[in-house]
């Protein structure tokens, strides 16, 4: 069974419940107030069990405007030293690919543009206007605020770690399962300054991901 959790900061909460209830959006949230970081795991895995782990070398980059790529920028490196520091915080030794490690990590950058279009009924909202339209020449009539269409093009990106079980790798539909993920979403996820903050908040949202109980 996969289980989520999920950090928010109280202020994003807020600004989620407000937005709800009027026409504006909420736009007076830091950077970091905006980020939200989520993690999934495998309830039925036993983190203890395992001791080694390896990350890759390099960061996928994924995009719906062009082909998957690698990359290896000053960003990838610091965000892939972070999460080494962090998994060796919790127990876990870092080890080559080629000496069978017990966990594989993988990372990626997701960076995706999507158009939307939004309808908006107008500011009446479907309630007929205040003044009598006989005042123009034309009784019985009713008006209405005219509706109208909007254009939305929104750019997200974000950060994906997702930890892989090679201890009990299945031989037989080659599918490798991964016990744990992370998703880091939000304004500046790809900022250099925010990595060792944004890695520190999905650790430490996982307290199961370590290896012993101590």
């Amino acid at each position: 069974m996969k289980r989520t959790g999920m950090i928010l900061s109280a202020i994003a909460v807020s600004a989620l419940l407000i937005s709800s209830c009027r026409k504006e959006p909420l736009n007076d949230m830091t950077e970091e107030e905006s980020r939200i970081y989520v993690t999934n795991y495998n309830d039925t895995a036993d983190f203890t069990s395992y001791k080694t782990f390896s990350i890759v070398d390099s960061v996928a980059v994924i995009s719906n405007r062009e082909d998957a790529k690698k990359e290896l920028t000053a960003y990838d490196v610091k965000l892939l030293n972070s999460l080494k520091t962090s998994l060796q915080g919790r127990g876990y030794t870092l080890v080559d690919k080629g000496a069978k490690p017990d966990l594989a990590v993988n990372v990626s950058r997701i960076d995706n543009t999507t158009t939307s279009i939004g309808y908006d009924p107008g500011y009446w909202a479907g309630y007929p206007g205040y003044w009598d339209s006989g005042y123009w020449g034309y009784p019985g009539f009713d008006y209405w605020f005219p509706s109208y269409y909007s254009v939305f093009r929104t750019r997200e990106k974000s950060v994906v770690v997702d930890l892989l079980d090679l201890k009990n790798a299945p031989h037989a539909d080659n599918k490798l399962n991964a016990i744990w993920n992370a998703m880091l979403r939000g304004t500046g996820v790809w900022n250099s300054d925010n990595i060792e903050s944004m890695v520190k908040a999905v650790i430490d949202q996982s307290a199961y991901l370590k290896a012993s109980n101590n």
